[in-house]
């Protein structure tokens, strides 16, 4: 019995002495909890609208009073011109602009009647369903407590419209969230696995007595996945395009040059992985828990980053996937060039630059 007592202590001993398997066994599970805690929501606040206003008078500046008070929306811009409408969605930030008629006012006084535009963005139509709903509850509160001091009644007409997707197709939002899911995944999980494998094979004391630099190794691991993830993509995107007609708005140079910058990015980061890891089951691990549920969660697939607590919000920015769906529904849906994303670029080049710095400074570690 004394044996076996002291076989399962052995066991506990080893076990808190490895440190990857301590995260695996706690790390992972309360992240998981944190994370489906804060970020799965169907509500939204904090959204970034803008406001157009023709009438400029004492009604308007009361409801844009109203709706800048409640948690849900922020005023971001004040448009001047309806032709600014379509640039302020294409820069990606504005999610809805609330036009007012020229004398508001005026017409509901005279009329009782008022006439507001909601124009929302609908490449995610779940949210900006969300977004005409909470807008029309304000506005119908507004309405009410109106209508408490006088005699007729003050009827406010808000019109509805959805840009870029006004049949609110879902698979307008699925898919360039799962084109990012397939191509980060698949891509990371490919290279994360590459140099652990030659450590389990013994065939990394070739690649040590070699004269091939460091850089080198990184650089030879990556590129045949580079052109294995880039017809991955093409297979993606034809599929997108045929199965499921998905529009294609803008460059499709410009929308491979992105996708190959993602694939590169991902690929990155797998190497990354791969270095610090001393197994594949390691490397697979981290690239299965540690890249899914970021990417799936914190990416603004499937939850709009700007109802999510500030924590999680400013995590979001390190996630490569947020920058590439933002690019990917400009270009497949909006139609837009190089000069509305080209910050979301710079982003991906820098995060790429990073990670093969890192993972040839982590290789060089491992040769000394």
């Amino acid at each position: 019995m004394k044996r076996f007592i002291g076989f399962i202590k052995k066991e506990f001993y080893h076990i808190f002495r490895d440190k990857r398997s301590l995260f695996i066994l706690f790390g992972m599970p309360i992240a998981q909890i944190l994370l489906f805690g804060f970020a799965i929501t169907n509500e939204i606040n904090n959204v970034d609208i803008a406001i157009l206003d023709h009438s400029k008078d004492a009604s308007t500046q009361e409801i844009i009073n109203k709706i800048s008070a409640s948690k849900y929306f922020t005023i971001n811009e004040f448009i001047t011109k309806e032709a600014d409408i379509e640039d302020a969605f294409k820069k990606g930030k504005i999610k809805a602009v609330i036009n007012f008629e020229k004398d508001f006012s005026k017409n509901l006084i005279k009329e009782q009647e008022g006439t507001i535009q909601i124009i929302t963005d609908a490449t995610d139509p779940n949210t900006a369903n969300t977004i005409t709903n909470y807008i029309n509850l304000i506005l119908q509160n507004y309405q009410q407590s109106k209508n408490k001091n006088i005699k007729g009644a003050y009827q406010i007409q808000p019109q509805t419209r959805m840009v870029y997707n006004p049949e609110l197709k879902s698979v307008f939002t699925f898919v360039p969230g799962v084109m990012t899911i397939i191509l980060m995944l698949v891509s990371a999980m490919m290279t994360s696995i590459s140099i652990t494998r030659e450590k389990e094979l013994g065939t990394m004391e070739i690649l040590l007595v070699s004269p091939i630099k460091p850089f080198q190794v990184i650089i030879g691991k990556v590129v045949p996945y580079i052109f294995l993830s880039v017809i991955n993509a093409a297979v993606i995107v034809l599929l997108s395009i045929f199965i499921f007609r998905m529009p294609v708005q803008g460059s499709l140079f410009l929308l491979g040059a992105e996708s190959v910058l993602f694939i590169i990015t991902s690929l990155a980061l797998g190497i990354l992985i791969s270095t610090i890891s001393e197994t594949q089951q390691t490397a697979m691990m981290i690239s299965l828990m540690g890249l899914m549920l970021p990417v799936i969660l914190l990416s603004g697939f499937i939850f709009p980053i700007s109802s999510m607590v500030e924590p999680l919000q400013i995590i979001s920015n390190i996630i490569p996937a947020k920058w590439f769906i933002i690019i990917i529904k400009g270009i497949m849906l909006k139609g837009v060039d190089i000069t509305f994303i080209w910050k979301e670029t710079l982003i991906l080049v820098g995060m790429t630059l990073f990670f093969i710095g890192l993972s040839i400074k982590k290789y060089k570690i491992r040769l000394e």
